[in-house]
């Protein structure tokens, strides 16, 4: 077991603290498991029963999928309460990555709506949990003024993404040459072997992983038990007289999340037990945030308007070969593969002289606008008539947007965190990814191929905005962060 400050001179792993590594490989499994079942989530949604599908029309599919993803970050907001309040940081994970497992386990073997219903539910609450607490230990090997920690998480970034390639890759193959069950049951495998990986490796971990923050008194957590039980009652409830449809399950995501987030940044502001300081760099948090929701909105689409528009109007011939629908989620991985490295060492080596928060924010919300811009050339090119290269570009744009906010949303997600909130801040920015992917299904519904010009213009010039603001506010934004970068 490791301290954090025997972490500073820990140079093991790629010049990174030792116990990275275990959190890189934990993420890299459960990332091969969660992007190698979503890769083919959406297609077993709307494919037809015949072949091998649900048959359910694709606004509604692609509804369903970004309120799925929106809920799995959502429930980070559940796994960082459980990890602060009740169990520490290194348990939470443990517990989680196996309803992880059993989620994926049950989309394998249980047929129709009901291994759709209870595995999503599995894996949203389980991968809630997972990614909160994964990247809130990765925070604890780092001191405040660790210039290593950008990059770690850079490194930890592309561990995430060797998941995220070889996912849609292998459970692609499986789908189309033997069926979706076959490839749910790989991401089970893949999972599994992330638990074990971790089990054996935690013991690495920091000894501050295993504090729990801010520990609920016994007698709070019996009314909490209450409370869960309620809020179990009121959504089998509400799902029993359809409030809650397929057709709408997005919108309740969207309406649900934007209330947790606010509800957050409330309790975190009006705690009494975060100083002056702590206080203002959360409210630093709130135009970051913001930004995020944005950019998550447009990026997280890959899984839903992409993929229709890889099924209708990419060209997939390849040497007479048609390639699987979901090796187009692969190409992402492959340039963050590529990239991370390159950032990670750009970070390093600028050191102090690198780009501040806001304006990397600012970047990646420009870069994913002018990511979506660049499908209009190609407008009017017909059924499968936008070459392969051309989705290969614009992913390029993508990576590039990603890697200006994602592993440095969740960096300043631990930078700004007050010591007694450290992971529920976490889930805070993960709370935005969840309300952009939530936002992107619902946003997914009114997609069309045939009329795609006002779709990807008016979001490409949106996020663009929201990008030139926040790259206005770049200044008061760091006054407020007090110090952090």
């Amino acid at each position: 077991m490791s301290t954090s400050r025997e972490a500073e001179t820990d140079t093991r792993f790629l010049g990174q603290p030792r116990p990275l590594a275990t959190l890189f490989g934990v993420e890299l499994w459960e990332r091969f498991s969660f992007y190698g079942m979503q890769g083919i989530l959406l297609l077993y949604l709307f494919f037809s029963t015949a072949d091998g599908g649900l048959g359910i029309d694709k606004a509604t599919a692609a509804g369903i999928v970004g309120a799925y993803g929106g809920g799995v970050y959502l429930s980070t907001v559940l796994g960082a309460w459980v990890a602060d309040r009740l169990l520490d940081s290194q348990r939470t994970l443990l517990v989680s990555a196996m309803i992880v497992m059993l989620g994926h386990i049950a989309l394998a073997a249980l047929p129709g709506a009901l291994g759709v219903g209870v595995g999503l539910i599995l894996i949203a609450i389980g991968s809630g949990g997972l990614k909160a607490t994964a990247t809130s230990l990765v925070g604890t090997l780092y001191s405040e003024g660790d210039t290593r920690r950008d990059a770690g998480f850079s490194l930890y970034y592309l561990g995430i993404n060797l998941g995220a390639f070889f996912g849609p890759i292998l459970t692609g193959l499986l789908q189309s040459s033997v069926g979706f069950h076959f490839g749910f049951g790989l991401a089970a495998v893949g999972m599994a072997v992330g638990l074990v990986q971790y089990a054996v490796g935690r013991k690495n971990l920091p000894a501050d992983s295993r504090i729990i923050p801010n520990p609920l008194p016994r007698d709070p957590r019996r009314r909490m038990a209450v409370v869960a039980a309620i809020g179990v009652v009121v959504i089998v409830l509400a799902v029993v007289f359809r409030l809650v449809t397929a057709t709408n399950l997005a919108t309740v995501v969207i309406v649900v999340t934007a209330v947790a987030a606010v509800a957050y940044f409330i309790v975190i502001l009006s705690s009494r037990v975060i100083s002056r300081d702590e206080r203002s760099r959360v409210i630093a948090f709130i135009p970051l945030f913001l930004a995020s929701t944005v950019f998550w909105s447009i990026y997280q689409q890959q899984f839903t308007v992409i993929t229709i528009y890889t099924d209708e109007r990419l060209d997939r011939s390849v040497f007479g070969w048609e390639f699987p629908i979901p090796w187009v989620q692969s190409i992402n991985p492959i340039f963050i593969i590529m990239l991370s490295g390159v950032f990670a060492a750009l970070w390093t080596r600028l050191g102090s002289r690198q780009p501040s928060t806001p304006v990397k924010f600012a970047g990646g919300a420009i870069v994913v606008g002018l990511a979506l811009l660049l499908f209009l050339p190609f407008f009017g090119t017909g059924p499968h008539g936008t070459p392969v290269i051309a989705i290969v570009l614009i992913l390029l744009v993508f990576t590039v947007a990603e890697l200006l906010l994602s592993p440095v949303g969740l960096s300043v997600a631990t930078k700004l965190a007050p010591e007694r909130f450290r992971t529920q801040m976490v889930a805070l920015f993960f709370l935005s990814v969840a309300l952009g992917t939530a936002i992107s299904g619902r946003l997914a519904g009114v997609y069309s191929p045939s009329d795609e010009v006002p779709y990807f213009g008016v979001l490409g010039i949106v996020a663009i905005a929201v990008g030139v603001v926040l790259l206005l506010l770049a200044k008061p934004v760091l006054r407020l962060m007090r110090g952090v970068r």
